[in-house]
């Protein structure tokens, strides 16, 4: 089933705003994501400069580099419908964002029926199971209600933790592959690994 474009959500409801125009609040036992907005930008900010979060995505960044990739990040729900960032909070206290945005490189395959899952959260709040309890409402949320055809998500091969929660979601992992960079972080000559679930997939575990 295609998702649904941008252009034809707001067709059927003018009076949306465009940025996440269709975008919901979701819920989970512990978890609200709400849409991804400029109140979060001082959360992002502290996510973004702890090294550790950071660890297999590159140096911590500066308030103005994180006001850049705020704007990216508000900038996805504008390409495909339904899809963007989530601002993730436990007892109304910010613990992270999750993600499902369109392919943006060739070899991730097609855009349409397609998005990238990914989860960042504070360091306080690892190994509560968060992540993957995010990631599971957005693979219902982009399977059931949006009707996507697959879902995938990559990480560094060397980071394990990331690993460990997409194969608790339910995702198997696909291939391993390089990316260029030009200061690669360690563990980069291990490769990058993509895990992924189809629809079909998911609701054979799920029904």
């Amino acid at each position: 089933m295609p998702v649904a474009t941008a252009k034809s959500a707001a067709a059927a409801d003018p009076g949306r705003e465009n940025r996440g125009m269709s975008q919901p609040t979701l819920r989970t036992a512990r978890l609200v994501l709400e849409p991804l907005s400029d109140e979060h930008l001082d959360d992002e900010v502290e996510l973004d400069a702890d090294p550790e979060v950071m660890r297999y995505l590159g140096p911590p960044r500066t308030r103005e580099q994180v006001v850049t990739q705020h704007r990216h990040r508000l900038s996805v729900a504008d390409r495909v419908a339904g899809l963007g960032f989530w601002a993730g909070r436990v007892d109304g206290r910010f613990v992270g964002w999750w993600i499902l945005e369109p392919p943006d490189r060739p070899d991730q395959g097609p855009v349409e029926g397609q998005a990238e899952l990914g989860y960042r959260l504070l360091r306080r709040y690892w190994r509560q199971g968060l992540a993957s309890e995010g990631s599971r409402e957005l693979l219902r949320y982009g399977f059931a209600d949006l009707g996507l055809d697959r879902i995938f998500a990559e990480t560094m091969a060397v980071n394990a933790g990331s690993r460990a929660t997409m194969r608790s979601v339910g995702m198997r992992h696909v291939r391993t592959f390089e990316l260029p960079f030009d200061e690669p972080l360690p563990g980069t000559e291990h490769g990058e690994v993509e895990y992924a679930v189809t629809r079909e997939e998911w609701l054979a575990r799920t029904h």
